[in-house]
């Protein structure tokens, strides 16, 4: 495959993420239920849940950076390298929005469930495939 084709398919791969990390959210927010979880324990979870997809993006620097050398040979090992790293990543960034989905059937506030889906988002962003990549 192209490099191009690689970028899309990836792309691809980055926005089924944005729709699985927002669509539970969007599903259970409106929802009257309360689960009897405690919502702080739940908020304080999801800030903490932040730091390993943190973590993680290292590893997705280095394959991008990877992909930098023009080897035919090993093309294919370092786009896979690049796929586990950006869904291992987006994994982790989803999590904090998840647990704003859990939240906000637990009673957790609509402010603290906003900060939760908009720290998951800002992850997000960062294991976008940069345009330069081609």
């Amino acid at each position: 495959m192209k490099r191009t084709e690689e970028r899309q398919r990836l792309n691809r791969l980055w926005w089924f993420w944005l729709a699985l990390c927002l669509l539970p959210w969007i599903l259970f927010g409106p929802l009257d239920v309360n689960l009897g979880l405690p919502p702080i324990a739940i908020f304080i979870t999801g800030l903490f849940a932040l730091f390993p997809s943190l973590k993680a993006f290292s590893s997705f620097k280095r394959a991008l950076f990877a992909l930098q050398e023009r080897d035919p040979a090993g093309e294919r090992a370092r786009w896979a390298t690049l796929q586990r790293a950006q869904v291992i990543g987006l994994y982790w960034a989803a999590v904090p929005a998840w647990l704003a989905a859990l939240g906000s059937l637990s009673g957790l506030g609509g402010v603290a469930c906003l900060l939760l889906v908009f720290g998951s988002l800002m992850t997000l962003i960062l294991y976008r495939i940069p345009r330069q990549v081609l």
